[in-house]
């Protein structure tokens, strides 16, 4: 499995970057701004291509699919359904209330 790396760390990381530029010096733009170790592995993933721009090494660097629990928190608080847990909004309604209705019949 590759390394990953966040999208917010990646913009970091290459905050000083100069573009038109290539992997290697990506890579080390990433390390002199103090990229973590991920980052800087998933930057060497992509292919060795020359990259226009930031949106150029967004499509190509391998990204983490998860939301972080500090990511995820803010979500939860603002959910559309207050009062219900998390567990009891991730899972969808039962198929006969929904398609029927709830108390039907009776």
């Amino acid at each position: 499995m590759p390394t990953t790396t966040t999208a917010e760390r990646v913009r970091a990381a290459l905050s000083d970057a100069d573009f038109p530029a290539e992997k290697p010096d990506l890579m080390r733009c990433a390390e002199k701004t103090g990229a973590d170790r991920n980052t800087v592995a998933a930057l060497g993933a992509m292919p060795p291509v020359l990259y226009e721009n930031l949106t150029e090494v967004m499509r190509s660097v391998p990204l983490d699919q998860g939301d972080s629990a500090a990511e995820e928190a803010p979500r939860r608080r603002e959910h559309d359904k207050p009062g219900l847990a998390q567990r009891e909004k991730d899972i969808s309604g039962h198929p006969i209330i929904d398609e029927l209705g709830e108390n039907r019949g009776s």
